[in-house]
């Protein structure tokens, strides 16, 4: 085994390179994202165009439709009684129903290519969107790891001086951002992404529905679309309660903690029990974080995976710990096996090891699951 060893300037070079790295990243994002966000723009004006040509298309195809079949009737009759009319009315007759289907067949071939050229673009348009949002959400995730790599992380050279340290920590990082970016990404899929793309299409609905069945089933739409678009509201609320809850920093633990677990109630229709023992003081910045974090964790693995219909979360705050126990009787897992969605255990298991605590499991299947969190509150916190 070889032993390699650092100092503080080397230490800040690797430093300096990996700045100047995620920061071209971000610039190269950020193109991406207005070029993006330009092509959006020009595509959407295209598209109000194209929308009002379709439907002055449509309109011109059911007029010279109507035109077409009145002038066919004139045919009929004239040809039926040929000896009340001259050569002349005949031979008008024929050349309008002629020109008229001629009129006809180009119209509805312009309207085709039309509602095709539009239905191109609204594509093309949910595409950009999503590119966007991923562009948007990549800049905002570099500029924390920038912020970091300038700020605490710089300050760490001290205690991270031997190669192997660094790495390590390096990669914790990394796979903690992976992880938050692969959440974030599927909730808001799942979520205000499909309730955008729906409203999008029911949008889409209204103009026909209102030509078709009138304006009371159009506003019957409207209304639907509005529910839509607030349930969409509500996730992005939702979504970025979970990144940091504005709460915790204001009112401290405890009520962040019921503010959470009430709205996580109604939110996934599921009873949760809550508990507090002891004084609802304040505590550290980092520990409230740390605890809030904890309680989050277990109570989103309890909702998605156990199938659970109760949820009990007890809090005790004493002199020198913060007690945790989160207990629900879903089906249980066997806590000896690797799960493929075990994730957030070990994110649990991670964040009391860098706090000094202590983390029970117990579970087994059909028979629900108890999670014991002991972290101690240190003078030095």
């Amino acid at each position: 085994m070889v032993s390699v060893e650092f100092d503080e300037k080397v230490l800040d070079q690797i430093l300096e390179k990996m700045i100047n790295t995620v920061s071209k990243s971000k610039q190269e994002v950020i193109e991406i994202s207005e070029q993006s966000r330009q092509e959006y723009e020009n595509l959407t004006i295209e598209l109000i165009q194209i929308r009002e040509d379709v439907k002055a298309t449509i309109e011109k195809s059911d007029r010279l439709e109507l035109y077409e079949k009145l002038a066919r009737r004139r045919l009929a009759e004239v040809s039926k009684n040929f000896t009340k009319y001259s050569e002349q009315e005949v031979r008008e007759a024929y050349e309008k129903a002629h020109q008229l289907q001629i009129d006809l067949t180009f119209t509805r071939q312009r309207e085709k290519m039309l509602i095709e050229r539009r239905n191109d673009l609204e594509i093309r348009l949910k595409k950009l969107e999503k590119t966007v949002e991923r562009a948007d959400n990549l800049v905002s995730q570099i500029t924390v790891i920038l912020n970091y790599l300038m700020g605490d992380l710089m300050k760490m050279n001290k205690w991270l001086l031997d190669a192997k340290g660094k790495q390590e920590f390096g990669l914790k990082i990394i796979e903690a951002q992976e992880e938050e970016r692969r959440r974030l990404s599927r909730e808001i899929h799942d979520g205000p992404a499909q309730m955008l793309a729906n409203v999008m299409m029911r949008s889409e609905l209204i103009e026909r529905i209102s030509r078709e069945r009138g304006m009371e089933e159009a506003l019957k739409e409207i209304r639907d679309m509005r529910m839509m678009a607030r349930s969409a509201l509500y996730e992005v609320r939702k979504i970025i309660y979970d990144l940091r809850p504005m709460a915790l920093d204001d009112l401290g633990l405890i009520p962040t903690l019921k503010r959470y677990l009430a709205a996580t109630e109604d939110y996934n229709k599921v009873p949760i029990t809550f508990v507090s023992i002891g004084e609802e003081k304040r505590l550290p910045q980092r520990l409230e974080i740390a605890l809030f974090r904890l309680v989050q964790e277990g109570v989103q693995n309890a909702v998605k995976h156990s199938q659970a219909t109760e949820i009990q979360v007890k809090v005790e705050i004493t002199k020198n710990a913060g007690k945790i126990i989160i207990k629900d009787n879903g089906i249980g897992f066997d806590p000896s096996e690797k799960k493929e969605h075990s994730f957030g255990l070990i994110g649990m298991k991670e964040r009391i090891e860098l706090l000094k605590g202590q983390l029970h499991i117990n579970s087994a299947p059909g028979k629900g699951t108890t999670i014991r969190i002991n972290v101690p509150i240190m003078e030095d916190d």
